[in-house]
């Protein structure tokens, strides 16, 4: 089925702003993207009542996406700081409200970055921890008629969810209308033994979908079988946005986060054009109208 393209603000800045957002949202429209994905760094970095009206002005659908940044915990955390990380979350959810975005993804459980070893009780011991940590933010995104996307990222980024199996595994009855699981193609491509079969095993829990080059650059020319990936969501049945996530090395903050050591295109707009042109090409012949 042919899919709203989009692109996350990451790729230009960071942390987003309300200045910022107003010369991204007419750039990314441009370009001809019809969807953005807005992170949510801070509360308070910008404003989502105004975020409305501009990605409304451009014709945008938004989507909203949050960062797990240093304290941020759902597990083997001090109550406080767990208590601190349901509020953030909430604070998200409420802003894809507001936003009229129906999803809100992430890497909802740890700091990213943060790695220790677990065996395999103590793994399960976790997920329990995670599910009731997790519990009250899903029935505020289900009222709020949000669904909480929890992304699995790779081995060096996380030590709790690193593959689809683990996902499923560890939100188990949680998922439904509140909550499923954001497919990141970079972390797919470095921790999935066959990134198809684990697309088509996510199947209706499938939430979002973020696009980039095996190499974090852009969609095409790289090593990622992109006609399977996009058969295996058909199959899936996913019929949301491909939104490439990709990031500046402009920006400490974002770059260290990211490993972001060498350009990843001649531009930041080259990446996201090269990567609208490649997947527009490939879904005109896939799917002609």
């Amino acid at each position: 089925m042919r899919r709203a393209l989009g692109v996350n603000t990451w790729v230009w800045a960071s942390p987003l702003s309300d200045a910022t957002l107003e010369t991204l949202a007419g750039k990314i429209a441009r370009l001809g993207f019809t969807a953005i994905e807005l992170p949510v760094e801070q509360p308070g970095d910008w404003s989502p009542e105004r975020a409305r009206g501009i990605v409304a002005e451009h014709g945008l659908a938004p989507v909203v996406v949050g960062a797990m940044g240093a304290g941020r915990n759902l597990v083997a955390a001090p109550r406080d700081q767990i208590a601190a990380t349901q509020a953030y979350l909430m604070h998200c959810v409420d802003v894809a409200h507001a936003l009229g975005s129906s999803s809100v993804a992430g890497p909802f459980y740890t700091e990213t970055g943060r790695t220790w070893r677990i065996s395999d009780s103590a793994r399960q011991g976790l997920y329990d921890e995670l599910r009731d940590g997790l519990a009250p933010v899903v029935a505020h995104a289900e009222a709020a008629g949000v669904r909480l996307a929890v992304e699995p990222l790779n081995r060096y980024e996380t030590s709790l969810i690193n593959t689809v199996d683990q996902g499923l595994g560890a939100l188990g009855p949680l998922l439904g209308g509140g909550l499923g699981l954001a497919l990141d193609s970079y972390h797919m491509n470095i921790e999935e033994r066959g990134i198809a079969p684990a697309i088509r095993s996510a199947g209706t829990h499938i939430a979002h979908v973020q696009v980039c080059g095996n190499d974090r650059g852009a969609v095409g020319g790289d090593n990622t079988d992109w006609p399977a990936f996009l058969d295996a969501l058909d199959d899936a049945g996913y019929a949301g946005p491909l939104v490439l996530e990709s990031f500046t090395g402009d920006n400490d903050t974002i770059a260290v986060a990211a490993s972001v050591w060498r350009p990843l295109a001649s531009s930041q707009d080259a990446l996201a054009e090269d990567t609208l042109g490649f997947l527009t090409a490939m879904q005109t012949e896939r799917y002609p109208r």
